[in-house]
């Protein structure tokens, strides 16, 4: 990891991070508020959609300009496929303290993996675990699989960037004519090329913010045997889901089923609910 110090001065973190402070919204049914706190006592508003101890859990870094209550009602459609979705996020997004650095957020990210994976095995949460990031949110997913990788079957990235450089310009960071190096920004194309584990990337055919070719190049230097690539026509940056609808969340749930094994994270779903039935 670098300090991205170009990246984290005021002029370009202002581009870079768009925070959406928010009231804590009612949770959902079958949903849990988990704070988690960082080693400056920073406290970040992560929630947990369950659906069973035994599923499959999605470890999600939502995009920029979005908050973790967003997915109150998406999280249903994850459950529908019998997937637990546990969406984190960055400092003073939705109801987390602090301010956004580029820093901050992969230590950050680092800090969420190594809690979530110990605070689900003390839940009893025995299903395998995929990191997922969306936007912005694939460099914490990046980061983690790169770093962590071992505690992860897979990783997924929707609407993903490869290289810094045309990210910044698109969101009116003047990067040109600086001595500016991947290693020292982002670097998502540089860091995937060592990542091993399955991937599975998500992009719109329509993407103007992050262009197709982004996700495309990262799918080239990706070093994962099983990678898979699905490039949804008519979508944006923001449509993935209103364009590909339920084959948005069924792809997902194949490459998981893939990875993981079909029959066995539902042999042990079936068992779990004939234990349930059996207490009952």
């Amino acid at each position: 990891m670098t300090e991205h110090s170009l990246l984290d001065r005021p002029e370009y973190l202002a581009h870079i991070f768009s925070p959406m402070p928010a009231a804590r919204s009612p949770l959902p049914e079958n949903a849990e508020d988990v704070f988690i706190t960082m080693t400056d006592g920073v406290r970040l508003g992560c929630r947990l959609y369950a659906v069973e101890p035994d599923s499959p859990t999605i470890l999600y870094f939502h995009g920029n300009g979005e908050a973790v209550s967003d997915y109150d009602e998406i999280a249903d459609d994850y459950r529908r496929q019998g997937l637990n979705l546990f969406v984190a996020t960055y400092r003073g997004y939705g109801w987390s303290d602090g301010t956004p650095t580029v820093a901050a957020m992969f230590g950050d990210a680092l800090a969420i993996s190594s809690f979530v994976t110990g605070w689900l095995a003390e839940k009893k949460f025995g299903g395998p675990l995929i990191v997922m990031g969306r936007s912005l949110g694939s460099a914490s997913a990046i980061e983690i699989a790169l770093h962590h990788g071992q505690h992860y079957k897979g990783m997924i990235l929707e609407s993903g960037f490869a290289d810094t450089l045309p990210l910044a310009a698109a969101l009116g960071i003047g990067l040109d004519g600086l001595d500016v190096r991947e290693e020292d920004c982002f670097n998502n194309g540089g860091k995937i090329a060592d990542i091993k584990l399955p991937t599975l990337i998500l992009h719109g055919a329509q993407d103007q913010l992050i262009p197709p070719y982004q996700a495309e190049k990262l799918q080239m230097q990706s070093g994962a045997k099983n990678k898979q690539f699905l490039l949804i026509p008519g979508a944006d940056h923001n449509s993935l889901i209103a364009m590909a609808g339920v084959q948005y969340f069924q792809c997902i749930r194949k490459f998981i089923d893939e990875i993981c094994g079909l029959n066995t994270w539902r042999k042990r779903r079936r068992q779990f609910k004939e234990n349930q039935n059996n207490r009952d």
